[in-house]
């Protein structure tokens, strides 16, 4: 599968005294790649939660540090679907830095979502337009 792209720059707000990306940035920077790749399939989160009153949600998420971002680097947050469930989807996401024409790997992130109904938190089935746009996105590039 091709994996979503989501370009972002490390900013100030971004940083810690050593001009260092601080650690839970990189959860804040994957699920907004998440949201987007959502959004580029032309199905966005909100119109799960409005037409079937559901939505996905972090159950699991494990990170392992490659290399650290700095201030004003620009990163690329690269997300793949390794795996669909009736409920839930497993998914890898790699934090890489492009800087003249060499790639970086700075972060991965293996990350399980579950489909729960907004009204209660109970797992339900992934809703057929978003099971359908992701049935043909498992697997390796």
């Amino acid at each position: 599968m091709t994996a979503h792209r989501y370009p972002l720059r490390v900013y100030f707000e971004d940083t810690d005294a050593g001009g260092v990306a601080y650690h839970a940035n990189y959860l804040k920077w994957a699920e907004r790649a998440r949201t987007e790749s959502l959004r580029a399939m032309h199905l966005p989160h909100a119109l799960m939660m409005e037409r079937y009153d559901a939505m996905l949600v972090v159950r699991r998420i494990e990170v392992e540090y490659s290399a650290p971002a700095r201030l004003d680097d620009a990163l690329i947050v690269e997300t793949r679907l390794r795996a669909m469930g009736a409920a839930t989807l497993d998914l890898t996401q790699t934090v890489l830095r492009e800087e003249e024409g060499k790639v970086a790997l700075l972060a991965t992130l293996a990350v399980g979502l579950v489909c729960v109904r907004a009204g209660g938190l109970r797992p339900v089935r992934i809703p057929p337009p978003w099971r359908d746009a992701l049935a043909g996105t498992t697997g390796t590039d």
